[in-house]
């Protein structure tokens, strides 16, 4: 148990989310939340839920999928070392996206609202980095969105010919 717990901080103390704290703060991470697995193809939030948690991915992959009721879009992934869910967890509307694990084993933290807000009141400086890092996160996803939405539309009016 402390070998994966050790594994864990390491992890952490490398990714962005953790780049303002002290090893003790990222070990505090820890207290709040909880590893969670999901298999190939399993569904770990789903269109029209509103978000209850945020995840942080340890391993594997998410894909993000639209589904419009006939079939269903690739429209992003979240990789190992980035959070997702942070749109719903954070204005309370329901999701347009479908989130599913691409490989077995899927390793995730989960922060549950509950355990979001007793750590707003009993470690500040900890959420608020939580918070910049959820900012950043999002940031990265639109950035990607957009430049899909560039590409797609150079492609479909052709720009520059006649």
């Amino acid at each position: 148990m402390a070998r994966k717990i050790e594994d864990l901080v390491s992890f952490l103390s490398e990714h962005g989310l953790c780049a303002a704290l002290t090893r003790k703060e990222v070990e505090v991470i820890l207290d709040y939340t909880e590893e969670v697995y999901f298999d190939r193809h399993q569904i770990v939030m789903d269109v029209g839920e509103v978000g209850e948690a945020l995840f942080f991915v340890v391993e594997g992959e998410i894909v993000l999928l639209y589904d419009n009721g006939a079939s269903e879009t690739d429209v992003g992934r979240r990789r190992q070392g980035e959070l997702m869910g942070e749109m719903s967890f954070f204005d309370r509307k329901p999701r347009l996206t479908r989130m599913r694990a691409t490989r077995d084993r899927t390793r995730l933290l989960k922060l549950s609202r509950a355990m979001y807000e007793r750590m707003r009141v009993e470690q500040p400086f900890i959420a608020v980095n939580l918070l910049e890092y959820a900012i950043i996160s999002l940031d990265h996803l639109i950035r990607e969105m957009s430049k899909d939405v560039a590409v797609l539309t150079d492609y479909y009016f052709a720009p520059g010919k006649k």
